[in-house]
């Protein structure tokens, strides 16, 4: 079975569903790079509820302090506790032990307004 599709936001964070009506969404490559050594990041209570383009969160590098957007509507259903400990994971694996939130979804339709693979590429390139 192919890995789930990877989906992407304008704000440089990653959606991955997870499950039917689940999502895990982190920062991207990119944006760990732009930012520089993450030395916090601050994540949502679980059961909070978010709406797509709320910040609901925050990464502080050495650099500044980024909001974290939720890319789509839903409820928290589980945050990534090793960051609290360990921020660098979002450095040294963004797409994968950097992972920031699950959200179940209001809608998984919402999932298909956001970019793919090939149109975050054209994104950064233009940056």
């Amino acid at each position: 079975m192919a890995a789930p599709e990877i989906k992407y936001t304008e704000e440089h964070e990653w959606v991955q569903r997870v499950s039917e009506d689940t999502v895990r969404i982190g920062i991207t490559d990119y944006a760990q790079q732009q930012l520089g050594d993450v030395v916090f990041v601050q994540l949502p209570e679980v059961g909070q509820q978010v709406a797509a383009g709320d910040s609901m969160g925050e990464v502080e590098s050495t650099k500044s302090v980024s909001d974290i957007y939720a890319p789509v509507t839903g409820e928290i259903t589980a945050g990534n506790s090793a960051l609290e400990d360990q921020p660098e994971l979002v450095n040294s694996d963004a797409a994968g032990e950097g992972w920031m939130v699950e959200i179940r979804l209001a809608d998984p339709e919402q999932l298909s307004g956001l970019l793919d693979g090939e149109g975050y590429q054209k994104l950064i390139d233009q940056a």
